[in-house]
């Protein structure tokens, strides 16, 4: 199922300079990558201010109320015990929604994120009102069409799109690097499309 971005989005603030936002870089780990049948294990954010990555605000929380972890762990590494020193979905969420309050979302590859993020905001009664949301994978892709480069699936994870900016690839996989990860990916994109940092939100789109 595909979830539709709620009006504000595009709306408010895209006229204005990414550098004057501040953004939450989010992650979320799963066990699946439908959101009617599948959980989130884990969320982690950190925040990027005036261009800069704030790892003192950075948070990283294990989903407690996870009710089938299957193969999962595999992946992502997480099992029962660390979920039993978590917090309750409706803690994560709430805390998120403080934190996403008046401010710009990015994900790499946002429809998957959201579409967990709605689903449970919905749930527990609440209303996400970040002023924008940018797409890490989709800012890469434009960008590789408009070189007219071939792009396969491949291309587009976080990893490769990291290369192509000589950055590194973290060794531990988790929310937290992912989401560090894709901040430095975000920060490398808008230096390669405005060294300047004068680039609008709506640029980034």
């Amino acid at each position: 199922m595909k979830w539709k971005l709620p009006w504000f989005f595009g709306h408010r603030a895209a006229g204005q300079r990414w550098l004057e936002s501040e953004l939450v870089v989010l992650d979320l780990e799963l066990t699946g990558l439908n959101p009617m049948l599948h959980e989130i294990v884990s969320a982690a954010w950190v925040i990027i201010k005036r261009g800069k990555i704030v790892l003192s605000e950075s948070r990283y929380m294990f989903n407690a109320d996870v009710q089938s972890l299957a193969q999962s762990p595999v992946y992502h590494g997480i099992d029962e015990e660390q979920l039993k020193r978590g917090a309750s979905l409706e803690v994560i969420m709430n805390t998120l929604a403080v934190v996403l309050k008046g401010k710009v979302l990015v994900c790499h590859n946002t429809q998957l994120d959201w579409s967990f993020i709605h689903k449970y905001f919905h749930n527990f009664g609440l209303e996400i009102r970040p002023v924008h949301m940018l797409d890490t994978l989709k800012i890469e892709k434009s960008r590789l069409l408009r070189q007219r480069q071939e792009v396969g699936q491949d291309q587009l994870r976080l990893p490769a799109c990291r290369r192509r900016y000589g950055l590194p690839d973290y060794q531990n996989h988790n929310a937290l690097s992912d989401s560090l990860a894709t901040a430095e990916l975000l920060l490398a994109q808008v230096n390669h499309l405005d060294a300047e940092k004068h680039i609008k939100l709506s640029a980034l789109m």
